[in-house]
């Protein structure tokens, strides 16, 4: 839980202290940026295709999810998103929204001008290298989605989330492999990987009957991580956490 004197983008600060050494002062400009902040409820747009954003929104607490829409109205979900995220970094350099954005529980954002981040990025360096690396990262994820709905089966692509969603979560502090709580429907996993809300849950009942995990609604107790990891055919290299 955030303190009285911690700043409103401390979830934020603690991922980009992750990514890059970070002096005092660059820490004192990042608290000290221009935010309007905002509770947002569920399945929100944050961010819509096709928009030309002059803001950047920062995740700080609940869940989002990253999609595209193809011309038949098939949704395909190509990222989660857990506090301490940038929405849309590429928005910095880029103008044009080619994706949307929803909250998937209610959640708490900041927006920030992108011209007064552009500027905080080239004053303070350490910064700026620190949102290229989660940038870049961003883009090592997405390769990875690719694959996993590509070329892995039912039961790999969820249980490959999952694995990913528990690291990236554990990472920020926000829980532990032993109590995961995926905020997504069935629907909304099944648009993540391809699959029918049926096929989700049919395997779903498969990776608890292979004693990988428990789950009761959208809590699940992983309980062989080793045998859930091998069944994902997870190696979290990919999400640089100790790069």
């Amino acid at each position: 839980m955030q303190s009285d004197d911690e700043p409103i983008i401390d979830p934020v600060i603690r991922k980009l202290k992750r990514l890059g050494q970070l002096a005092t002062k660059d820490l004192a400009e990042l608290s000290a940026i221009t935010l309007h902040v905002e509770n947002v409820p569920r399945l929100r747009q944050l961010i819509r295709e096709g928009d030309t954003p002059e803001r950047c929104c920062f995740l700080l607490r609940g869940f989002a999810a990253r999609h595209k829409v193809a011309s038949s109205g098939a949704r395909q979900v190509v990222s989660l998103h857990i506090p301490g995220d940038i929405l849309d970094i590429q928005h910095l350099l880029l103008g044009r929204a080619d994706h949307s954005v929803e909250a998937i529980t209610p959640a708490r954002v900041a927006w920030v001008s992108k011209g007064e981040l552009q500027r905080l990025a080239w004053k303070r360096p350490n910064i700026g290298k620190a949102l290229w690396r989660d940038c870049l990262i961003d883009a090592s994820i997405f390769r990875e989605w690719v694959l996993n709905v590509g070329r892995r089966d039912a039961k790999s692509r969820i249980a490959h989330m999952l694995c990913e969603f528990v690291i990236r979560c554990e990472a920020m502090g926000l829980g532990s492999r032993e109590h995961l709580e995926l905020p997504m429907t069935q629907t909304q996993i099944g648009d993540a990987t391809g699959l029918t809300s049926v096929h989700v849950n049919r395997t779903l009942k498969l990776l608890d009957e292979d004693g990988a995990l428990v789950r009761d609604r959208n809590h699940f107790t992983v309980m062989d991580w080793d045998r859930l990891r091998k069944i994902a055919d997870f190696d979290p290299g990919y999400l640089h956490e100790a790069a």
